[in-house]
């Protein structure tokens, strides 16, 4: 699965992260197998019907790699969808990100052309038209965390005529997936992590709360570090951020000088994600080794940020140095 082909190289708001003059910038892929990327056209909404679907004869528990069925007699021309396991999170909205475990296989032969178990790192995807496959929006908008849902795509809500030769999938085949929705992210989401103290007066002091709202970003009056700071505000307990990851983040930049907010998804009410290797380096080096679920201040000198070449446009001046509170929503 091309996991990674679902971002795009520098994420729509991200002019003042993207890395200036640096060709590994290009986002890397996790592997080399097939994903439920968008087709190239977008087809009607469908019909939502129970059946027929084929049975999941092992791994039958929310979390577990299933074995599933090859499918008996014609699928249905509409999306049939069945939700095997009722979990009781949070429900998925569309254009939510969602972490999900999945397996997909083809009805007519019970072939498995990709599934994320046996690579033990869910998928991170947003449930939006253009970066995935209709048959997974229509499929899952409305499903809560913690569910497991079965459903066939037909062509029309999954790669259309072309199919996707990478993955083995012919212009006719209907798709089968299983898949285990772990969580969901949207512009309402916050770092949940421990609080971490406050305590070096020479530093910018973050606010600590988890309700989705921008933070508060106070920055003394004093001489900017010289060197990168990197510290957390709130801890989290998840997976640490290793330099080649992509993750998904929620953030919000300021000026050391005067505290101006220069960018911010909070503003924008949407998410970002993309890759370590994209953004200037005091971005990448203050996130490696954080830990998922954390709030992390970042104070960026210029050199690793600008210098004397910031973004046209951005708001930031030359030899600026940067501060960011940015939680790490997810690693992907």
């Amino acid at each position: 699965m091309r996991r990674r082909s679902l971002l795009i190289a520098v994420p729509a708001g991200l002019v003042t992260l993207a890395a200036c003059g640096d060709d590994s910038g290009s986002s890397s892929d996790a592997s080399d197998s097939a994903s439920p990327q968008a087709s190239a056209t977008s087809a009607p909404p469908p019909k939502i019907v129970d059946g027929p679907l084929p049975a999941i004869t092992a791994g039958t528990k929310f979390g577990e790699k299933p074995t599933v069925a090859k499918g008996s007699g014609e699928p249905s021309k509409d999306l049939a969808v069945k939700t095997v396991v009722a979990g009781g999170g949070k429900a998925v909205a569309e254009n939510d990100f969602i972490a999900a475990d999945y397996l997909g296989q083809i009805w007519q032969s019970a072939k498995v052309f990709d599934n994320s178990y046996d690579r033990k790192t869910p998928l991170i995807i947003q449930l939006a038209q253009g970066s995935i496959i209709d048959g997974w929006r229509y499929a899952l908008t409305g499903k809560k965390t913690g569910s497991r849902v079965e459903f066939s795509v037909p062509p029309t809500w999954g790669y259309g005529e072309q199919g996707n030769e990478q993955a083995g999938i012919k212009g006719d085949d209907t798709l089968v997936f299983v898949v285990d929705v772990k969580d969901t992210f949207n512009a309402r989401s916050s770092a949940r992590g421990k609080k971490v103290p406050q305590d070096d007066a020479a530093l910018p002091k973050v606010g600590t709360n988890t309700d989705g709202k921008a933070p508060s970003i106070e920055v003394p009056k004093a001489d900017a570090p010289k060197k990168l700071v990197a510290e957390y505000v709130l801890e989290g307990d998840g997976a640490e951020v290793g330099a080649q990851d992509s993750v998904l983040v929620q953030y919000k930049g300021v000026l050391w000088d005067g505290g101006k907010e220069f960018d911010s998804t909070y503003a924008r009410k949407q998410l970002t994600s993309f890759s370590l290797q994209q953004v200037v380096k005091g971005w990448a080096q203050g996130l490696t080794g954080k830990k998922v679920g954390s709030r992390v201040l970042i104070v960026i000198p210029p050199d690793l940020g600008y210098g004397d070449n910031p973004p046209e446009g951005s708001g930031i001046e030359k030899d600026s140095t940067l501060v960011f509170s940015v939680d790490i929503l997810a690693k992907m």
